[in-house]
């Protein structure tokens, strides 16, 4: 981060709290670092506090958590796009998250496979394995 030269001045970086968050959820309340945030997060941290109160936190860490995996830019691409369809879970996040991330198919090969020898049809070859059949006693 940035060098600080003033006495009172604060810097932090939120990312390098992701694996105490993790663990302690309930500092995504109150905690500074959290308020530097960017939009699009706390746009979503602001939405699951009014849907869902009680687990707010909880989601919103498992969210923060796939930062470190997939990179800022994926994770808020996924979050927003879980914004724009109402569906506010880290599940979600994920799999869009994985639906992006996903290998594009090759693309398909357009070729014409031609026979070397065309197979022969011979119907008497059923005639010649039901007479060579041995009886049962």
């Amino acid at each position: 981060h940035i060098r600080l030269l003033d006495c009172d001045q604060v810097s932090y970086n939120w990312q390098h709290y992701i694996p105490i968050i993790e663990k302690k959820p309930g500092a995504l309340r109150n905690g500074a670092p959290f308020a530097e945030l960017p939009a699009p997060l706390l746009q979503f941290q602001t939405a699951l506090r009014r849907r869902e109160h009680q687990q707010a936190d909880r989601t919103m860490a498992k969210v923060l958590s796939l930062v470190p995996t997939h990179g800022l830019e994926a994770v808020l691409v996924a979050v927003e796009l879980a914004l724009e369809s109402g569906v506010l879970s880290a599940e979600h996040v994920a799999n869009v998250l994985a639906r992006l991330k996903q290998a594009e198919l090759p693309a398909l090969v357009e070729t014409t496979l031609k026979l070397n020898e065309e197979p022969r049809a011979d119907t008497a070859r059923y005639d010649r394995l039901s007479v060579r059949e041995v009886p049962h006693v």
